[in-house]
């Protein structure tokens, strides 16, 4: 559990998940993505995570996606399988995800429409209590009182919580009010947003740009773990282009811009899958083939 909490601290990279010609998952090229990743020094892959457009797959590419992830990472990373939907398959998921190698568990916010708050940290929780590794639990939102993050935090077989939600003045009364308890509390929300939350006392990033520029985003962590942040906010606006591409049609590109970025850099992934937006627009396109072209110019 401490190793971890520790390994929390550092960058939890969320990677895609390539398809071939036919749409089915590559798992050739998924191997060979993660172990450049996990070759790059990236401390936590979040295996099927939302980068990894884990509510477009069914559940066994999901499973196939943990297995693959954790053979390829071949140790030099945390493998986090990401579990969800119903609290019975991401039971189902969580157990063959461990059986497969996986260190840790990634449970995704429970997304039922008709779900209360209190009910969403018993979700967490009842998978704590089944799993025989660690939990992470990702919170997407602010509806959470600060006695339901305390009940999150306390529980012995949570590791940390990845939040989501742009309400710091939420996160930063629940870590006032839960200094007594060992829960790393992970910003949620990427690159972009890590100096504001580490400026609270939140730990730790996720990433989906690490899929295109690990090496970048290693370097803003290294920045704000020495509590630069100039350095840190310096190295992130060079890649702001990149995340507010990311952010078109209602984030209905987040993931179609990583994807297209690796194609640019010699990696055919495949389309995102529908919801997503399969294609960027060409005037999109060449925006993001110039801040690639840009980043490769810096490194």
């Amino acid at each position: 559990m401490q190793s971890i909490r520790q390994t929390l601290t550092g960058i939890s990279g969320v990677p895609v998940t390539p398809y071939d010609a036919s749409g089915a998952i590559n798992e050739k090229l998924l191997s060979k993505l993660i172990a450049g990743l996990a070759g790059a020094g990236i401390h936590n892959l979040m295996a099927a995570g939302n980068t990894g457009e884990f509510f477009s797959l069914s559940l066994d590419e999901i499973r196939r996606v943990h297995a693959v992830t954790a053979e390829a990472a071949g140790g030099r990373a945390l493998v986090s399988a990401a579990v969800g939907r119903s609290l019975v398959e991401a039971k189902a998921l969580a157990r063959d995800a461990i059986s497969a190698g996986c260190g840790a568990i990634m449970s995704h916010h429970p997304m039922d429409p008709f779900a209360g708050p209190a009910a969403q940290v018993d979700y967490f929780l009842s998978l704590a209590d089944a799993a025989t590794v660690p939990v992470i639990a990702y919170v997407r939102t602010d509806t959470f009182s600060v006695g339901d993050f305390r009940r999150l935090g306390a529980h012995e077989n949570i590791a940390g919580v990845k939040f989501a939600s742009g309400n710091l003045m939420l996160l930063a009364d629940v870590i006032r009010q839960t200094k007594d308890l060992p829960t790393i509390w992970v910003c949620g929300l990427a690159e972009a947003w890590a100096p504001a939350f580490y400026a609270i006392g939140a730990q730790g990033f996720t990433s989906g740009f690490v899929n295109v520029f690990p090496q970048i985003s290693l370097s803003v962590h290294a920045a704000l773990t020495r509590g630069d942040y100039p350095a840190a906010r310096e190295l992130i606006d060079r890649f702001a282009g990149f995340e507010e591409l990311r952010t078109h049609y209602r984030n209905g590109s987040n993931v179609t811009v990583v994807k297209e970025a690796l194609a640019i850099l010699g990696h055919e992934v495949g389309a995102v899958r529908l919801p997503g937006v399969p294609k960027l627009a060409p005037t999109e396109r060449r925006e993001l083939e110039a801040i690639i072209q840009a980043q490769m110019a810096l490194a």
